[in-house]
């Protein structure tokens, strides 16, 4: 397959693993159908596709890297409801849609991320195929990537740095954790589906971190220049709310430079490795992306 054909072939095998998660559950209120509005209502689905990519890098099977993936899915997907809450960034539009709060009220709103949450850790304890060894593994690293030392903890950081000048190391590390740390975990998960080998790992998490690090500034990059249409949620948010961004701080010309460099570094931590060209043009696809 090449690239296109790849990542569709990808993206139909995720959407249909989240579409039956919760699809055999008996009803209760309105939680199940406010956790799908959220789960199911589209997206790039980077995170998955960047556990079964890096599964077969390492030569195993995705298929049973599925569930791990989607796990971090998941864990995604309430982060984007809770994030979007009055209390946090306070968003009415999330992929072309009215977000989550703005459906279902935000006490629903807020026990559907819980529930995606909670739920995501149960998924990987029950993905079959994998040892209980590798299932103890991948909740170990999503809980650390998804707690206050990861992506909780960069959500603390950005919101303590609301209408404050943050210097350059401070915003990196805000994105290393709210952004990049769910990336790297997406990649990891990956090698633990497959038993990667140790330089295999390193490799693919050197990768990752680039790449989470492009992702985000990126990001910075389309909130200013692009149109809540293309976007499918309000632009120029960051600013609204007197938020530090990579933009604020190098500005366009040179974010944009250094996004195709974090590129071309995140390509050459995948150096003599083998069958890489997937992730290669992975990162490529990615920091020119309009949405």
């Amino acid at each position: 397959m090449d690239f296109c054909e790849q990542i569709a072939a990808d993206i139909e095998k995720i959407e249909t693993y989240l579409r039956g998660v919760f699809a055999a559950l008996p009803p209760r209120g309105d939680i199940f159908p406010a956790m799908e509005y959220s789960l199911l209502a589209g997206g790039k689905r980077l995170r998955p596709v960047l556990t079964l990519a890096c599964c077969r890098l390492c030569g195993g099977d995705a298929e049973l890297a599925l569930p791990l993936g989607c796990a971090v899915e998941m864990v995604h997907t309430y982060s984007l409801i809770h994030d979007d809450l009055p209390a946090m960034d306070n968003d009415d539009l999330r992929r072309g849609k009215p977000t989550n709060h703005k459906v279902y009220g935000e006490a629903t709103a807020i026990l559907a991320g819980d529930g995606l949450l909670t739920a995501a850790f149960g998924t990987i304890a029950g993905a079959s195929g994998l040892s209980e060894g590798q299932r103890l593994a991948a909740v170990s690293a999503l809980s650390a990537a998804a707690g206050p030392q990861g992506m909780v903890g960069g959500q603390v950081l950005d919101m303590d740095g609301e209408d404050r000048g943050l210097s350059r190391p401070e915003v990196e590390e805000l994105q290393r954790l709210k952004t990049g740390a769910l990336i790297g975990c997406a990649a990891h998960m990956g090698c633990i589906a497959a038993r990667g080998d140790e330089k295999t790992t390193r490799a693919v998490a050197g990768y990752a971190e680039k790449l989470g690090l492009a992702f985000q500034v990126r990001d910075d990059i389309l909130d200013v220049t692009s149109t809540t249409e293309s976007l499918g949620k309000p632009i120029g948010s960051d600013a609204k709310q007197g938020k530090t961004t990579f933009v604020t701080l190098l500005g366009l010309e040179a974010c944009q430079e250094w996004v195709e460099e974090l590129s071309r570094e995140a390509c050459a931590c995948l150096d003599g490795l083998e069958n890489t060209a997937f992730l290669r043009e992975l990162a490529r696809t990615l920091i020119a992306r309009e949405n």
